[in-house]
């Protein structure tokens, strides 16, 4: 089935409205052995009966996410476990931004040619029941709730329509989607201290978009475009290794999706599979050239290995493909940035974090960086200035409050460095948001 697993501590998700779901493949959102995985995996047929897999439901814990990274981004910024955390939220941002909203029902997104590659399966029906039809265009028309209704109602006297158990799956994360896009603009995140209740209500319309994509793989296999969308939910619950088992699945069936492929080398890059990552952002540019966020992406992926010379050579690419836009992405100089930070050059990477603040100044990590530039040159009052910046867009970030008090402490303000120690203590042991790098 499509199941879903906490994000962070260990934990089952046992619902009983998605435990009598079941799906021809393993669980969604849950794992057992490797090997198991692995001869599941191999063992994957569509088109089989289900009739032969209908009672193995398998349901684990959730492994908690990643949180040790290696090569060049090393110790240089902050905590590995940090580092990642950021990486969610950008990653999050970037696919509630700018993924196309297809039909549920095509095999590949708008604006994609399957010239090559298996097919998923075409639908059932080659008569839409007319009140999906009519879901679908209150959908394409973003009245969702209304679209959601009427899939419900639909579904209440055809429970075994896999089109329907689809559609429904992905209005839900439609709605998810739309939601976020609300809370971020155009030059990256608006805000990361989201409301937890919020975050709960997303994880839960989450795993209800995974158990409505298990109802429809009774009846009927997914589609290309239903898997990744299967593969974002599970981005949403902070479940990489998932996403990167159906993006690729995804893949075979529609190799020439180049945003699944960049969704594939992010959460690759997030599981700390930085070769693979490299080769899925490569794939990535081949089908769109002069894609910005993947040429980014793929150096951080170099970055991640080591390999800081070519990481250098793709921000710089980056920045190059985007220099006659009116409308910049703030990720390269950024990224850039950091990894200056990373090999003790702050000087050198001042300039790049000038460009980021200008192009984003709503990013409180492009502030940070540069106060920590600003710091290490011994510039303090421009530091002060650029830290007090960050502590204003995320001010429940604990390691902001860590870096800033040491800065007051040199400048002789004694009294605003103790409230800043107090409070990076206190944070540091609670509630805080986790620092937030880059990816």
């Amino acid at each position: 089935m499509f199941g879903a697993r906490h994000h962070g501590k260990p934990q089952s998700f046992r619902s009983a409205h998605v435990r009598a779901l079941i799906f021809p493949f393993k669980s969604f959102g849950t794992r057992a052995s490797t090997t198991h995985v692995s001869q599941t995996l191999n063992n994957l047929h569509l088109e089989a009966s289900l009739a032969s897999v209908a009672n193995k439901e398998v349901i684990t814990p959730l492994e908690s996410a990643p949180t040790k990274k290696r090569g060049g981004r090393g110790a240089g910024v902050g905590s590995l476990t940090t580092r990642w955390s950021y990486s969610l939220a950008i990653f999050l941002v970037q696919f509630f931004l700018f993924i196309p909203f297809g039909n549920p029902q095509d095999t590949t997104p708008p604006g994609v040619s399957l010239n090559a590659g298996r097919q998923s399966p075409a639908p059932d029906s080659a008569q839409p029941d007319a009140s999906l039809v009519e879901a679908k265009s209150l959908m394409e028309k973003g009245s969702l709730p209304d679209a959601e209704r009427a899939v419900r109602h639909h579904l209440e006297t055809h429970s075994d329509s896999a089109e329907g158990h689809f559609l429904l799956g992905y209005i839900l994360f439609r709605e998810i989607q739309t939601e976020a896009r609300l809370e971020t603009t155009a030059e990256g995140v608006k805000n990361l201290e989201v409301d937890p209740a919020d975050g709960k209500a997303r994880e839960k319309k989450a795993k209800d978009s995974l158990a409505e994509f298990t109802a429809g793989a009774k009846y009927h296999a997914p589609s290309s475009f239903d898997l990744k969308i299967v593969a974002l939910d599970y981005v949403l619950l902070g479940d990489y290794v998932d996403a990167d088992k159906w993006l690729a699945r995804s893949l075979e069936w529609n190799p020439q999706d180049s945003d699944s492929w960049y969704y594939l080398g992010r959460a690759r890059y997030n599981e700390n599979k930085f070769a693979a990552a490299v080769d899925a952002f490569l794939q990535c540019l081949k089908l769109g050239p002069g894609n910005v966020k993947a040429e980014d992406n793929l150096g951080l992926a170099y970055a991640g290995l080591g390999r800081n010379e070519e990481a250098t050579a793709a921000y710089q690419q980056a920045m190059a493909w985007q220099s006659q836009s009116v409308l910049k992405n703030a990720g390269p100089y950024i990224d850039l940035g950091s990894l200056l930070l990373d090999e003790n050059r702050p000087e050198e990477a001042v300039p790049y974090l000038l460009q980021a603040v200008e192009i984003a100044p709503g990013e409180s990590r492009a502030h940070e960086l540069l106060g920590k530039a600003y710091t290490r040159l011994d510039k303090l009052p421009e530091a002060q200035a650029e830290l007090e910046k960050a502590v204003e867009l995320s001010p429940q970030s604990a390691h902001l409050r860590c870096m800033l008090a040491p800065v007051y402490r040199k400048r002789g303000m004694a009294e605003k460095a103790k409230l800043e120690f107090d409070r990076c203590a206190a944070r540091s042991g609670s509630h805080s948001t986790p620092e937030t790098p880059r990816p």
